[in-house]
């Protein structure tokens, strides 16, 4: 329990720099999460990637270790392709989960767990699908 003032950093939530993992590269707008290790990949249809942000910039880690290059990834609300036919997300969906497709697409079903969350669908248009990430 504090007595006396404390001096607690913090650190803005909105975006941050994020070690890549090894020999990838991420485009400028892409979707992108972290792995296993804690490193930045493009989104796929993974069910173990967590904290998924769109990247503001590129990064070619090509041919170099994790953690050799970082990349500004920003966690505000972005808008991502939509998927087709049964994944298909309508604006009755707006609330719910989307799932990580690739790093431009977004479902509305995990794909019988083989996709992790992108985030909550904020809205959908007809440029694609806003995700709130989370």
């Amino acid at each position: 329990m504090l007595t006396k003032p404390r001096n607690t950093p913090s650190k803005g939530t909105q975006y941050n720099h994020v070690p890549l993992a090894a020999n990838v590269e991420v485009h400028q707008g892409a979707l992108v999460a972290l792995d296993a290790a804690g490193n930045l990949v493009p989104g796929s249809a993974v069910n173990t990637l967590k904290k998924p942000g769109r990247a503001t910039e590129a990064a070619d880690n090509t041919g170099g270790a994790a953690g050799d290059l970082k990349c500004r990834v920003d966690y505000e609300c972005s808008r991502y392709d939509n998927s087709a036919a049964a994944d298909e997300i309508t604006r009755a969906d707006i609330g719910s989960d989307c799932y990580i497709v690739d790093d431009e697409t977004v479902a509305k079903t995990d794909g019988g767990g083989a996709r992790s969350v992108a985030g909550e669908i904020f809205d959908v248009d007809a440029g694609g699908v806003w995700v709130k990430f989370k």
